[in-house]
Parts: C-alpha cells; sequence; structure tokens
C-alpha cells in the first residue's frame, strides 16, 4: 500500500498537470478488483479546482459555482496514478484503467483503483472515510497532540499495529512504521501502555520526518546512504546483519492484517513476537 508521502508527491504531480484546467474527457469503468464505479461524464466541461492528498486518499476537486464535485480514490496495494501528455502512450494497458480524466494538455489514469467515489460537497463532508481519519503526519501542521491521544486510546495494541491504523494517525505505511520504530529503538511488540508519552511522540516525530524526505520522490532513505541496497535499516533485511549491532534481523506478520514486521532483537528489546 503506498504510503503517505507517496500520495502526497502523486497529488503535487497531478496538481501541476491538471488543476486551472477544463475537462475534456472524464470517465470511470470496473475493473478486476472494483465493480461499481461512478458516471462521471458530468464533469466534462467543468474546471479542476484543487488535488490533494488526505492520509492515503486523493481527493481531485472538480465544479464551478454551479456544480463541484470530489472525486475520491483510495490506491490500496494495487493502485496507482499515471500522468501523461496528450497522445503519449500509456505505460499499463488500457484494460486496467479505472479512471481518465483528461484536459487539452495532460491525461491522468488510475489504474487497479479498488476505491473509487464521486461525492458532492455535503458527501465529502459526511465521508466516513475521511472523517474517521487521524491526524495527517504531512498535514502543514499536523496535531501531533491528537495523534499521541488517538495512539494512547488504545492502550492495549501493540504499537507495530497501532501506527499502521489509518483512525489513529494517518500517513504511517509499513515501511515508515519499520524504520521509525528500529531508529528510536522501540519494539513492534511493546503494547502502547509500555510506551510512555516521550517515547510515544518521539516515534510521531521520527515518523513525520521520515514522510517528509521523501514528498520529493527517489528512493526512501532512512540511514543518510542512497545507495541501492543501503538505504534502509532494517525493511526488508531479514535475516541480515543489523547495520548497527550486526545481530541479524528478524521478521513476523504481525496484526490482523499480517504484515510484514522487520527488527532487530538487541536494538529494540521488548516482549516476544505477539
Amino acid at each position: 500500500m503506498p504510503e503517505g508521502d507517496t500520495l502526497f508527491r502523486t497529488a503535487e504531480v497531478l496538481r501541476r498537470a491538471l488543476v486551472g484546467g477544463i475537462l475534456v474527457e472524464a470517465r470511470a469503468r470496473p475493473g478486476r478488483l472494483v465493480a461499481r464505479v461512478p458516471d462521471l461524464s458530468g464533469l466534462v466541461g467543468l474546471p479542476i479546482r484543487t488535488v490533494e492528498a488526505r492520509g492515503k486518499h486523493l481527493l481531485i476537486s472538480v465544479g464551478d459555482g454551479g456544480v463541484s464535485r470530489t472525486l475520491r480514490t483510495h490506491l490500496r496495494m494495487t493502485g496507482s496514478w499515471h500522468r501523461y501528455r496528450v497522445g503519449e502512450a500509456w505505460r499499463l494497458p488500457e484494460r486496467r484503467a479505472v479512471v481518465v480524466l483528461a484536459t487539452d494538455s495532460a491525461v491522468a489514469v488510475c489504474f487497479d483503483c479498488p476505491t473509487v467515489e464521486l461525492l458532492t460537497d455535503a458527501g465529502l463532508a459526511r465521508s466516513r472515510a475521511l472523517a474517521s481519519l487521524g491526524p495527517d503526519l504531512l498535514a502543514a501542521s499536523p496535531d501531533l497532540d491528537a495523534a499521541l491521544a488517538n495512539l494512547r486510546a488504545r492502550p492495549a495494541t501493540a504499537i507495530g499495529e497501532a501506527l499502521l491504523d489509518q483512525t489513529l494517525v494517518a500517513g504511517v505505511g509499513n515501511v515508515v512504521r519499520n524504520e521509525a520504530l528500529f531508529m528510536e529503538r522501540v519494539s513492534p511488540f511493546a503494547l502502547v501502555s509500555d510506551l510512555d508519552e516521550t517515547t510515544l511522540r518521539l516515534i510521531l516525530a521520527r515518523s513525520r520526518r521520515i514522510l517528509a524526505s521523501n514528498v520529493g520522490g527517489g528512493r526512501r532513505v532512512t540511514t543518510g546512504i542512497a545507495r541501492p541496497g543501503a538505504s534502509l535499516w532494517v525493511y526488508g533485511r531479514a535475516g541480515r546483519p543489523c547495520r548497527r549491532c550486526g545481530t541479524l534481523l528478524e521478521v513476523a506478520r504481525q496484526g490482523p492484517l499480517a504484515r510484514l514486521t522487520y527488527w532487530c532483537p538487541s536494538c529494540q528489546p521488548g516482549p516476544a513476537e505477539r
């Protein structure tokens, strides 16, 4: 699943390409992962006003004084947005395109996306998917106090699971939570109740820094070394020596979604794998 920094970067690319343009084409079609899609034909002729990322949701607002709609997509594990010049060949086959938006100068295509929704202003305000989001760590001024309170409200949850719960804090994905917990020397299996306020704040601040450092694109780097194979501390490195202490790194599936959790048993001492 794309992390918050990937969605932030996607929104920036689409914003530069689309905002201010008039839609000359807007269509959606069912895909292999989504059976029902909204009718977008009524958007043709309307201007694109904003493109923004909210957590892991991408919101494209279209309209004028009379009509206003917001297209919400959530890419989950499979979706991706591409931007093309008019007439440019697509990098993926058209049968995988779920949404196509085009202006006179750019084409935006969403492939393999399982969540596509067209919302009125009232629907946007009532959206449970958006209203339930915790503070977005990539917001200009994220409410870390609220994020901390959300985490503390789940004392019996392992911190490695809590960080992926978008209702508690939005934007953190699997790579970021693994790297942030290692860098703060916290076991992913420690319960939230095991951690004091200072530690939780440090984890949130570290997660935000990792996300913010990657909004410009390129390889995600947490070690300070951008070279392939050297950019991350623990993610994807099970069975290899810890870059700090040499202990072999471990991996296990964690939580209801069985997400892969990587850690160093020496640098991140704590409870055994749950």
